[in-house]
Parts: structure tokens; C-alpha cells; sequence
């Protein structure tokens, strides 16, 4: 698809004519009001507990003067709850928000895709504690140091409130938070175990197979004796997870840009946590019961329009989405016109796909679709932002499918895509 062939307000060729799209909010219109918002609108999660579950949608700015952005889609206003610079949580706060994660305690977290020579300031993950109740402005957002730096992107809970991370960087490593209170949120972050994904010996990177999890700092989030520990500019102390996990005793497996992060619960009560590693165009899949690592997809997996390896079509997998039947989104990190969103077919559920399919295309001239999220409400209606265009107008797109009339319900994903009409059952 030619870059720019779409309007900017509707991006998306789409995979089926019973899907529509509109833009619902943008950055001018926001500019407009008078309220700060410097772009590069990325991932998105939603008020997932609580009386108004679903009502908010949180994305973040990922530029030198990060943010969190709150859009209320009963009213259609979006206002910018926290912003840098400020004098906290800490001198040179922050940059490149990426991450996005509503926690089990009505609370947000965000964290920097960043990182330079130690010390420094950045790879911090933070969590905006009054996410619904802020006024534009008003958002309280607190360092949580008890989790080892990095550069953040994806961020997922498990059933028992394990919190995984990831370090974004040829070379990084898959990451697990286990607080030592894992169901008080007052608490959650006041001191846990920080543990790395080790498949064999953690030195054959994009390992498969059976893992382990190496703990490197104790139950406070001190590092463990070997461990590495830098004072940052702020006078803060932290554990340094990237050089911490290259020593020998504490060494995870190397990943190619590992990047966004989802969890899927099986019919058994497995939890499975998918990761998507850009530069070597593939997806894994780690179940969290059995800790075996596996190629969920890459460019081997079979395209369902051709029946042959998807090859290169499939370039640079980068956020993750999981619809309301389990069904895994692999959403690339690709210029307009040739970003693609995929549908990975997993019917089995062993967590290896059997085939990818086309969902949508983007096509504005030089932005990335990014932050996919199926609304929790309503399994027919999805967002996605369309980040840094050309024209520096950032946008959230709703996706919805529109159901026959006199069907029950027509799911975004699912049979859709492979040439059926997928509706849910009555009764």
C-alpha cells in the first residue's frame, strides 16, 4: 500500500469490510485546549478494575519530555495528568515513556525506554498512583526503585502479581518482579526479588527449552553479592539489570530487542507470557507453569493468503495485543504503508502458531502503529495509536466490527480474517 494513500483520520486498510475506523482523539485538538502533549503517543491500557472499568484509556509520550495522557471515552476529552520536566520524582525526570500497565491495585505504571553510560538517571519504572481521579496536571507519579533499571518497554502481571520486564536492547533479557507483598499495593514496591530468564546455561542467546528464573537482587531489591549497583545523578541507588544479568553468576539469555510483553491464561489455569523480539522478526512463548520456552512465531510461520512461509512480509514484530478469545496481535514497528498488524491463528493453544494473517495496514507517512488494545468492554471494539507522523498529529484510532443484523456479536479477530464470518454463540 502506498505511504499517504489514506486520509490521516481513518489510516487502516482493514482485513474485513464489517470493520470500520475513526479517529477519536489527536494531538492538535488537544494542543488547541491549551495542554501540553509533545507526541510520539505510545502504548495503551485502560482502568481494568474498579466502578468505571473501561471507561479511561492511558497512553504515554515517548520524547525527551515524557508524559502520561488520560482520554475519558465517555466524554471524548484527553488531558496530559503528568509531565517532564519536573522537580519529581527526580531531577532530569523523565524521558521516553513507553511502557504501559494498569496494576491489580487501580494504579498505572509507566517506565523509560532509556538508557546511556552509568550512571545515569534513566531506565526507571514509575507508577501513577491517582490515574482516574487526577485533574490535567495533577498526576502523582513516584519512582519504584525496587525494580532493577533497564530500558523498559512491555510490562505484564501473572496470576500470582508477578510483574515481567523486559530489557529493550540487542542482547537484553526477559525480567520477573516478584514483590515480597504480592497482594497489598500500598506495599507492592517497597521490596521484592528480581529474577532473569535462564534458558541451559543463559549463553546461547535466543535460546529455547526448558528455564529457569536467577534471582540477582534478595527480598528488599538489594543486589545479591556480585550484583551491580550504581548511584545515579539524583543520588538514587539501584541495581544496574542489564550489567547485573552479564555477570557470569547471575546471566540471563540474550533476546534481540525483546519489546512488548502479553500474558494469556489457558483452559488449565497456564499462564502463558508472550515476548516480541524486533530485530530477529520473531515471538516467543514462555509458559509460566512448565517454564518452557518456545518459537511462537517468525518468518517460518505459514501466511494463511499464500500457504508459504510468511518471510519478510512479517518485518520487525514490536507491540502485542490479546483479543477477548485469547487470539495473539503481533503489531510491527514499520514506516506508513508498510506497517502491518497480524493475526497469529494458535487454535491448539500449545503456543506455537500455526499461521499469521493480515489484520490491517497502515499507511500515514511517517508514523508506526503501536499500543493495539481490545477494549474489555466490548470484544468488537479495539484502539491503537498512530505515533510520530509526519505531520505531528499523533492519533487513537478505534477499530470496530459491526455485526449483521440479527446476529448475536461479531468479533474483531478470529475466523474474520481467513475468509469466515466469526460470531459468538447465544445462550
Amino acid at each position: 500500500m502506498a505511504a499517504g494513500s489514506l486520509p490521516e483520520t481513518a489510516p487502516f486498510r482493514l482485513s474485513s469490510p464489517l470493520f470500520s475506523q475513526r479517529s477519536v482523539a489527536d494531538r492538535a485538538t488537544q494542543l488547541a485546549l491549551g495542554q501540553f502533549n509533545s507526541g510520539s503517543w505510545d502504548m495503551i491500557d485502560t482502568n481494568r478494575t474498579g466502578a468505571d472499568a473501561g471507561r479511561y484509556l492511558f497512553t504515554v509520550l515517548e520524547t525527551a519530555q515524557a508524559g502520561v495522557v488520560r482520554y475519558d471515552r465517555q466524554t471524548g476529552q484527553m488531558v496530559t495528568l503528568w509531565n517532564s520536566p519536573t522537580a519529581a520524582p527526580a531531577l532530569n525526570s523523565a524521558v521516553a515513556f513507553d511502557a504501559s500497565r494498569w496494576t491489580p491495585f487501580g494504579t498505572y505504571l509507566t517506565a523509560e525506554e532509556s538508557w546511556g553510560s552509568q550512571p545515569q538517571p534513566d531506565g526507571r519504572l514509575f507508577e501513577l498512583t491517582n490515574p482516574v481521579s487526577a485533574a490535567a496536571g495533577a498526576g502523582t507519579l513516584l519512582h519504584r526503585n525496587a525494580v532493577a533499571r533497564v530500558s523498559h518497554e512491555g510490562l505484564a502481571f501473572d496470576k500470582n502479581n508477578n510483574l515481567y520486564f523486559i530489557d529493550e536492547l540487542n542482547g537484553g533479557s526477559i525480567y520477573k518482579y516478584s514483590s515480597a507483598t504480592p497482594t497489598n499495593g500500598a506495599t507492592y514496591f517497597n521490596g521484592g526479588v528480581n529474577s532473569v530468564l535462564r534458558v541451559g546455561d543463559g549463553f546461547t542467546a535466543n535460546a529455547t527449552g526448558a528455564a529457569t528464573w536467577v534471582a540477582f537482587t534478595d527480598a528488599t531489591g538489594t543486589g545479591l553479592a556480585g550484583a551491580v549497583t550504581i548511584t545515579d545523578p539524583n543520588g538514587v541507588v539501584s541495581v544496574d539489570g542489564r550489567a547485573t544479568t552479564n555477570v557470569a553468576a547471575f546471566k540471563g539469555t540474550d533476546y534481540q530487542r525483546p519489546e512488548d510483553l502479553e500474558i494469556q491464561t489457558l483452559a488449565n489455569g497456564d499462564q502463558v507470557l508472550y515476548v516480541a523480539t524486533t530485530t530477529t522478526h520473531e515471538v516467543y512463548s514462555i509458559n509460566l507453569a512448565t517454564n518452557q520456552v518456545q518459537t511462537f512465531l517468525s518468518r517460518a510461520t505459514i501466511d494463511t493468503a499464500t500457504g508459504l512461509a510468511v518471510g519478510s512480509a512479517l518485518t520487525n514484530p514490536d507491540n502485542l495485543a490479546i483479543d477477548a478469545d485469547g487470539n495473539i496481535y503481533v503489531i510491527e514497528d514499520q514506516p506508513g504503508g508498510q506497517a502491518d498488524i497480524w493475526f497469529a491463528r494458535d487454535a491448539n493453544r500449545d503456543g506455537v502458531a500455526e499461521s499469521v494473517s493480515r489484520w490491517a495496514t497502515m499507511s500515514t507517512v511517517g508514523a508506526e502503529p503501536t499500543g493495539l488494545y481490545f477494549d474489555v468492554t466490548n470484544p468488537n471494539i479495539a484502539f491503537v495509536n498512530v505515533q510520530h507522523p509526519d505531520s505531528g498529529v499523533d492519533r487513537l484510532i478505534q477499530i470496530s466490527a459491526v455485526p449483521e443484523p440479527g446476529t448475536y456479536a461479531l468479533l474483531l479477530g478470529g475466523l474474520v480474517l481467513v475468509g469466515g464470518i466469526a460470531r459468538r454463540r447465544k445462550g
